[in-house]
C-alpha cells in the first residue's frame, strides 16, 4: 500500500469517528497537530479517535478537535484528508475564525494574546540569544584584548537590546493587526509611548525625574513614557484597532482617509494617558509585584508548586498567556525565572513518558507513542507526551508532575534565570543566564525534573498502572479443546462489496488466505482467478501467519485496475471448506467495504 492510500484510510476512519462529513467545518495543521473545527464536539468518539493508526493523542482544545500526528508526517496526512473533505482551501487563519465563534470569553482572551505574540516571538528569540551570547563573550579576556572580536561582541550586544527597546511598538502594532485594525496606527501608538519628550518611566520610578503634569478637564495627567509597558501596549492595541474600525464605517468615504485615522490616533492618545495608561500601570505591577512576592515569601515552596503544576495549565490552554506575563517580567527586571520553570516542568513530563515506555516496552503502539512524543519534549514541545501519553493514561501525568516540581526546587536553589522567553528544553539552554554557572545549573536542574518524572512514573505505573498488551505481537495458535463443544451459527461477513454469485468450480491456484476458527471451521479467501500467475504483483498483504484477527480487520489489499489491465478476474471466493459439528452457517452484509480489499469474515 503506497503512503497516500495508508493516509486515505486514515482520512476515512477519521471522518467517521468525527460524526461524517457534514459535521466538519474547516480543517487546517500546526506543526504536530491536525485541527479539525467541528458542528458538533460531541460527535467525536476520543477514545476511538486515539486508536486511529499514526495518531499519537486526540482532544478537544480552543473548539478544535486536535489529532497529535507528529512534525512532517501532519502535513502529508492534511494534505489527503483536506481533498477527501473538500476544506484544502482553508488556511490557519480561516481555521481560527471558524473556532472562535464557539470560543467563550476567556478562551478569547487567551487565543488573542497567544496570536499577539507569534509574530514577534522570532524577534524576542533572537534577541535573547543574541543577549546570552554577548554575556558570555563578554567575560572572556581574549574579547576584552582583541579589537576585531570586541567590536563583534558590541555589535552582538546592540543587536540583542534593539527589541526591548521598541517593544511597546512591536507589541501595539501586532495587537491592532489581530483586532483587525490597521497596524501602522498601531505603530504610531507605540511611538507616542516611546516619546522623548515624555519623562522617562525607569527614572521617574527612581525618583530622579519629575514629570511635567498637564491640566485636563480637572484631571493631573503625568507625562511620563510607557517604557516596559508591555500590558499596556497590550490594551492600546485594542483600543486603537477598534476605534479604526469605527471611524472607518461611520466616517463618510469623502474624507475617511483624511479624518478616521486622524480621530483614531488623537482619541486613543487622550485615552492612553487618561484611563488606559494608569490602569494597565496599575496591572502591570500587580502582575510583576505578585509574581515576586511569591519568590520572595512563598520561596521554594512557590517555585515548587509552578514546576509540578504548569503542564497542568497546558491542557487548559491557559499556558499561551504567560507569554505576556513573560514579557512584561523582562521589561520590568530584565531577567526571567518563570521560563527555566515551565522548562523543567516540561522535562519532568517527558520523563513520564519514558516511564511509561519502560513498563510498555513490549507493546509496539507504545513504543510509536512514546518514542516521538519524548523527542519533541525535547525541544519545547510538550502536547504529544502530554495529550498522547500522560494525561490518556494518568499516571504518568502524576509522576511528571512530581518530576517538574523536583525541577523546580533546584531553579530556586541555583537562582536560575533567563534573558528572554518562548523557547525551553534544549533550545532553551541559548537564553539561559549565564550568571552563576547558568549553564550548568540549567543542565543539572532538567536531569533532576526527568529523573524525578521517570522515577515517580515508573513507581505510580507499578502500583496504579496496567500495562498494554503487546499490540502487533503474534498469537500462538489456537488448538479446538477435545473437551469443549462449539454450538450455534457461524456468522459470515462479506470480504467486500459486489454481487454475490455461486460458486461451482474452484481454480488451482491462486492469491488465497485461509482462516481457521476456535472450534477447527475454515474458511479460504481466495482473490481473484488465476492470479497466482502474478507471483505477488498488486498484492499487499497485511497480516502474519498464525496471526489472530477479528471480524472487520483489514487482511489484504489488492490493485483491481492492475489485475484488470493483466486480464485477470477481480471476483472474490470465500470457500467455506470445514464446518464444526453441530455449527451453522449466516451470511452478513458488511457495509461500507471497498471492492479492492479483503477482510476477516468469521465472528
Amino acid at each position: 500500500m503506497s503512503k497516500r492510500e495508508e493516509y486515505l484510510e486514515i482520512s476515512k476512519e477519521i471522518t467517521k469517528l468525527v460524526g461524517g462529513m457534514d459535521n466538519i467545518q474547516g480543517t487546517a495543521h500546526c506543526a504536530t497537530r491536525l485541527r479539525i473545527v467541528l458542528q458538533d464536539d460531541s460527535k467525536a468518539d476520543l477514545k476511538k479517535l486515539e486508536d486511529v493508526s499514526k495518531v499519537k493523542g486526540a482532544f478537544i482544545a480552543g473548539n478544535q478537535l486536535q489529532l497529535i500526528f507528529g512534525a512532517g508526517l501532519v502535513n502529508d496526512v492534511y494534505e489527503v484528508f483536506a481533498e477527501y473533505t473538500h476544506t484544502q482551501n482553508m488556511s490557519l487563519g480561516d481555521l481560527k475564525e471558524q473556532s472562535a465563534k464557539k470560543q467563550n470569553p476567556v478562551q478569547a482572551v487567551v487565543k488573542a494574546l497567544s496570536d499577539v505574540f507569534i509574530g514577534i516571538m522570532p524577534a524576542i528569540l533572537a534577541a535573547a540569544l543574541l543577549m546570552g551570547l554577548t554575556g558570555v563573550l563578554g567575560n572572556l579576556e581574549i574579547v576584552k584584548n582583541n579589537e576585531t572580536l570586541y567590536a563583534l561582541n558590541k555589535l552582538t550586544s546592540l543587536a540583542s537590546t534593539g527589541i526591548f527597546a521598541i517593544l511597546p511598538i512591536a507589541v501595539c502594532y501586532s495587537a491592532v493587526k489581530r483586532f483587525g485594525g490597521n497596524p501602522v496606527l498601531g505603530m504610531v501608538m507605540g511611538a507616542i509611548m516611546l516619546d522623548s519628550s515624555l519623562a522617562n518611566a525607569y527614572s521617574v520610578g527612581a525618583g530622579t525625574v519629575e514629570p511635567e503634569v498637564l491640566h485636563l478637564f480637572g484631571l493631573n495627567v503625568a507625562l511620563v513614557g510607557f517604557q516596559g509597558g508591555i500590558i499596556i501596549a497590550l490594551m492600546m492595541g485594542f483600543v486603537v484597532a477598534k476605534l479604526d474600525l469605527f471611524f472607518n464605517k461611520k466616517v463618510p468615504d469623502a474624507i475617511k482617509l483624511l479624518l478616521a485615522p486622524m480621530l483614531t490616533v488623537f482619541l486613543s492618545t487622550v485615552l492612553l494617558f487618561t484611563c488606559v495608561g494608569p490602569m494597565g500601570r496599575i496591572l502591570s505591577n500587580g502582575i510583576t509585584g505578585g509574581l515576586v512576592w511569591a519568590t520572595e515569601h512563598l520561596g521554594v515552596f512557590g517555585y515548587a508548586l509552578f514546576g509540578g503544576l504548569q503542564q497542568i495549565i497546558v491542557i487548559t490552554g491557559l499556558h499561551h498567556i504567560i507569554g505576556a506575563v513573560e514579557a512584561q517580567l523582562i521589561a520590568t527586571t530584565g531577567l526571567n525565572f518563570i521560563n527555566p520553570l515551565m522548562s523543567v516542568a516540561l522535562m519532568g513530563q517527558g520523563g513520564a513518558v519514558l516511564a511509561y515506555l519502560a513498563l510498555n516496552w513490549k507493546n509496539v503502539k507504545a513504543r510509536e507513542l512514546c518514542i516521538p512524543s519524548f523527542c519533541s519534549t525535547l525541544f519545547g514541545i510538550s502536547e504529544p507526551a502530554i495529550f498522547g501519553v500522560n494525561l490518556r493514561y494518568r499516571y504518568p501525568l502524576a509522576g511528571g508532575c512530581i518530576g517538574g516540581a523536583v525541577g523546580g526546587i533546584y531553579v530556586y536553589f541555583a537562582n536560575l534565570t533567563s534573558l528572554g522567553f518562548g523557547t525551553t528544553a534544549l533550545p532553551g539552554i541559548a537564553i539561559v543566564n549565564p550568571e552563576n554557572n547558568g549553564y550548568v545549573n540549567y543542565v543539572i536542574a532538567h536531569i533532576l525534573a526527568l529523573a524525578g518524572g521517570f522515577i515517580c512514573a515508573a513507581f505510580l505505573g507499578k502500583i496504579m498502572g496496567k500495562k498494554e498488551e503487546p499490540a502487533e505481537e503474534l498469537q500462538p495458535e489456537i488448538q479446538p479443546d477435545a473437551q469443549q463443544q462449539f454450538t450455534g451459527t457461524i456468522e459470515l461477513m462479506a470480504p467486500a462489496n459486489g454481487r454475490v454469485r455461486p460458486v461451482a468450480f474452484i481454480y488451482p491456484g491462486g492469491h488465497a488466505l485461509g482462516l481457521e476458527l476456535e472450534d477447527g471451521s475454515a474458511v479460504l479467501l481466495h482473490c481473484g482467478v488465476d492470479t497466482v500467475n502474478l507471483r505477488g504483483k498488486g498484492f499487499t498483504v497485511l497480516v502474519k501467519e498464525g496471526q489472530r484477527v477479528a471480524a472487520g480487520e483489514l487482511l489484504l489489499r489488492f490493485d483491481k485496475q492492475l489485475i484488470e489491465k493483466e486480464g485477470y478476474s477481480t471476483e472474490l471466493l470465500m470457500i467455506i471448506s470445514e464446518v464444526a459439528e453441530g455449527r451453522s452457517l449466516k451470511i452478513v452484509d458488511l457495509d461500507g467495504m471497498a471492492d479492492h480489499a479483503v477482510v476477516a469474515v468469521l465472528l
